[in-house]
């Protein structure tokens, strides 16, 4: 069972002992990400991100913090998305204090040194450079795009290339002292954890500032006819999204939207698979996906499918929309999908990482946590009628949209398949 506490400072603390494992997973999350950036500094989360493993007043460079972790065999990573950034490291358990004096001390006193920084604008551009030369990745950039047009959501994670070669260390640092503060950090701790693990954090993350929460631009889903974005490139395979409007992460049917994603696309023998992929050999990668941001949320269908077949691939996945709308799921692919579901679930959770982010991310993005038991028990609630009412909310022809990335230069048979 986990651990909730909240400090004297104010800050968050989420521990999840773990008895049959013998490493631990400390995690540090933040309510900061892209979307509460500006157009000027969009990119500044993500380059943090990088800055904060290069040196602080206690480990002056990058070794010798990277040695450090590495001479215990521990594991150590960051992650930036719309709406948070994490930093974590995990380790054999004997090793915990260890790791939360790194992880604290890379939060708290990272030195963002303007050689260092300059040195990672070419790390950052060359991974720009490599996210435009994969398509896979870059259209669902576009994807999020053509769905918010101009507001953050829309802007990409890592940042254009003309703001990360403009923004200096004192941006950083008073993005720091603004963003990263008692309200928007939650630290968790998984694994071969004790009692007073919480003293514990509390003791190495005690410089962590008070502030005010964080705010960001809100985004509403007005949208009255379908759209499209169309990326000329001159590739080998058509790389697609197509995807609707859905729900915001708190929103009452989210976990019949999961379900009704996992009997989508969410596995092999989902009807995407098995229609696009299995009986027309029309792609080689297809899967479905929902995401879940604080006050919108959308489902999207991706597919790397053979240029020619990319209008048959298209009319496809609406085609399969439409069915979810027209009939009910069966008593068995309902329970598979269940099923499915907590299988994946019980796998995740015996890796003490991901039994970390679970607690952790629930705390930051939603501020209460449900349990994986809370989460199936509604999962399982899910009815065959509530997917088809779901489905008949979001699967309409208004709510459709295309992002698609080939040497297409015909874009109307494209336009007829989702009756722009």
């Amino acid at each position: 069972m986990f651990k909730k506490t909240t400090l004297p400072g104010g800050l968050r603390v989420i521990s999840v002992p773990m008895p049959q494992v013998k490493s631990v997973a400390a995690l540090v999350m933040v309510a900061a990400g892209s979307r509460y950036e500006t157009a000027k500094n969009n990119g500044i989360s993500h380059f943090l991100e990088h800055m904060i493993f290069k040196g602080t007043k206690k480990r002056p460079n990058s070794l010798a913090i990277t040695s450090l972790v590495d001479g215990i065999g521990g594991s150590f990573n960051a992650f930036t998305d719309k709406e948070t950034t994490g930093f974590y490291i995990k380790a054999a358990a004997e090793h915990r204090d260890l790791i939360l004096d790194v992880l604290s001390d890379m939060l708290t006193n990272s030195l963002f040194d303007s050689r260092e920084m300059n040195k990672e604008r070419g790390v950052i551009i060359e991974e720009i450079n490599m996210y435009e030369d994969q398509p896979q990745a870059r259209v669902g950039e576009l994807f999020e795009q053509l769905l918010y047009q101009n507001h953050p959501l829309a802007r990409r994670i890592s940042g254009e290339k003309k703001n990360i070669l403009e923004i200096s260390r004192r941006d950083m640092v008073d993005y720091v002292n603004t963003m990263y503060h008692t309200q928007s950090v939650v630290v968790g701790i998984a694994g071969g954890v004790g009692e007073q693990e919480s003293k514990k954090v509390g003791k190495y993350f005690e410089e962590v500032t008070a502030g005010q929460e964080n705010k960001f631009v809100v985004a509403k889903d007005q949208q009255t006819k379908p759209a499209r974005l169309v990326h000329f490139k001159k590739t080998d395979q058509a790389h697609l999204c197509l995807g609707v409007r859905a729900y915001p992460a708190d929103h009452p049917d989210r976990y019949v939207l999961g379900v009704l994603n996992n009997i989508l696309g969410g596995n092999m023998s989902s009807r995407l698979f098995l229609q696009v992929r299995e009986k027309r050999g029309l792609a080689y990668y297809v899967h479905s996906s929902a995401e879940e941001f604080h006050d919108v949320g959308y489902l999207v269908a991706q597919a790397g499918v053979s240029l020619p077949k990319a209008a048959d691939a298209v009319k496809v996945i609406v085609e399969e929309f439409g069915k979810l709308t027209a009939k009910p799921v069966s008593a068995v692919e309902l329970q598979r999908a269940k099923d499915n579901t907590e299988g994946k679930m019980v796998l995740a959770l015996e890796d003490s990482f991901r039994v970390a982010s679970f607690y952790t991310s629930q705390e930051v993005l939603l501020n209460k946590i449900e349990t994986p038991e809370e989460i199936l028990e509604k999962v399982n609630k899910v009815t065959a009628a509530d997917i088809q009412r779901v489905a008949r909310d979001i699967f309409q022809n208004k709510n459709l949209n295309l992002a698609i990335i080939g040497p297409f230069k015909n874009e109307g048979e494209f336009d007829k398949i989702i009756k722009l």
